[in-house]
């Protein structure tokens, strides 16, 4: 009797894994005419002809910072050289508890100005507003610390432009990734927001704030987010194009319309993952309103940044990831299967709260079920393999095609070395990793339980120590 549920479970999970990973080669399989697209347009002679266009909108950069005093200065300054037509940059200074107002202060000479910015939305207090006498296109907000979210808002109220693009003041922007970002505004498409790529700036070479050669990093836990990053953004998001746009525009770099987050009242500063919720709640007053729009991923704009080296600073980004993947699916869960919302509420939502959101459950569950049945003879080994074969080796199998992918297009690793090493790890991933990545998500759950609403301390090694090794 115990044998044949156990048995009967496992075949359930099989076939909910296997549905899972097929799915993701769903979108593999969309994803190629979409980068194929892409790609032919992704030329440095296409992209340079906008410079010159009279039709790009002027963007508002956003740059929220805290404790940032080593390399504030360098960042903002390679956010106003970015190739734009017309682009200005505010930083909101969120709080910083150093020296980060004082290095701006006296690397461009800010001056403040009185305070006649709307407050759309409410913010933690301003202390005050400064133009940059040695940079026209810089604003700085300085307000009371309230996380990224509410400055981020504080940077909507302050912007001048219509586009709006929030990005990590930690982030290194390729210098024609606006151009790239912007064209598809130029569509002739409903176009209200969309996002680039982000890669993994660990062991790259760097100078002023800008990446100057692609690297792989040396260390494997970097160096094993490399093809995770690649399959959520290569084939992840570009497939998403194809089924009514995505539902995650990275925090780090994604561009919108700024009325449009004005009219949802901004980013939401009761979630630790902000970007998610906020793409949501657009998607929810979009439909809500009847208006065509999309909300689309362009593979070629290209957005750096460190990502975590240890263990102990990678749980905890995961962690909090899955958290508010959770919180945001929860409080939106009336728009799960309601067909009122279109293939958001009948294909996103599901995908992301039974196929992302209880992954971790399911996974757990079916390595538990597959230990015990072996341990005590009630499954043989044909139904465990089944089982590792559909959670394990079907999703390694479509990481492996995303580094394909990558190095047939857009090749950002020129090595024929990088290539072989980013194989290797899209086969290593599945086994420890993964399961490390399973743990941090399942701890999640019961940090959503407890109420818990810290970030965590994100350690980071910084750009310039990322310079230092590998040179």
């Amino acid at each position: 009797m115990a044998g044949s549920l156990i048995n009967t479970a496992d075949s359930v999970l099989i076939w909910y894994f296997l549905a899972l990973n097929s799915f993701y080669g769903l979108l593999l399989a969309l994803s190629i005419p979409e980068i194929w697209k892409h790609w032919k347009l992704s030329s440095t002679d296409e992209v340079s002809r906008y410079l010159t266009s009279d039709a790009l909108p002027p963007i508002s950069v956003l740059m929220p910072a805290y404790n940032m005093e080593s390399s504030i200065v360098s960042s903002v300054r390679a956010q106003l050289a970015l190739q734009y037509p017309q682009h200005e940059v505010i930083l909101i200074n969120d709080g910083s508890k150093d020296d980060t107002l004082e290095r701006l202060r006296d690397a461009y000479d800010l001056y403040e100005v009185p305070p006649a910015v709307p407050t759309s939305i409410a913010t933690q207090h301003v202390r005050g507003y400064y133009r940059a006498r040695k940079a026209a296109g810089l604003m700085v907000v300085d307000k009371e610390n309230g996380g990224k979210a509410d400055a981020l808002n504080a940077g909507l109220n302050a912007a001048r432009y219509p586009l709006a693009l929030a990005v990590d003041a930690d982030t290194m922007v390729e210098p024609d990734a606006l151009l790239r970002l912007a064209r598809v505004f130029l569509s002739g498409r409903p176009v209200v927001a969309a996002g680039g790529t982000i890669r993994i700036a660990n062991g790259c070479r760097v100078q002023d704030a800008q990446v100057v050669e692609a690297r792989l990093p040396r260390r494997s836990l970097p160096l094993v987010q490399v093809p995770e990053y690649l399959r959520a953004f290569l084939f992840g998001r570009l497939g998403w194009n194809r089924l009514g746009g995505n539902l995650i525009v990275s925090g780090a770099f994604g561009l919108f319309h700024r009325q449009h987050l004005l009219e949802i009242g901004g980013y939401a500063t009761d979630n630790v993952v902000e970007d998610l919720d906020l793409v949501v709640r657009l998607h929810r007053h979009l439909r809500e309103q009847g208006d065509p729009y999309e909300i689309s991923f362009i593979p070629d704009p290209v957005a750096w940044t460190e990502v975590p080296s240890d263990l102990r600073t990678l749980g905890r980004q995961r962690e909090r990831w899955h958290r508010g993947l959770i919180l945001t699916m929860f409080r939106h869960r009336s728009m799960l299967l309601n067909p009122r919302y279109g293939r958001v509420g009948m294909v996103m939502m599901p995908f992301f709260f039974f196929g992302e959101m209880l992954a971790p459950v399911v996974e757990l569950v079916g390595y538990l079920l597959t230990g015990f049945g072996l341990y005590f003879g009630l499954i043989d080994r044909q139904m465990a393999l089944l089982f590792l074969a559909a959670a394990l080796g079907y999703g390694m199998m479509l990481t492996v095609w995303a580094v394909i992918l990558e190095e047939v297009t857009f090749r950002a690793y020129a090595r024929t070395s990088d290539f072989a090493r980013m194989l290797l790890f899209a086969f290593l991933e599945p086994f420890g990793y993964r399961q490390l990545t399973v743990a941090w998500r399942l701890r999640s759950f019961w940090s959503v339980v407890r109420g818990r609403t810290q970030w965590g301390e994100m350690r980071r090694t910084g750009f310039q120590d990322v310079q230092d090794k590998a040179a």
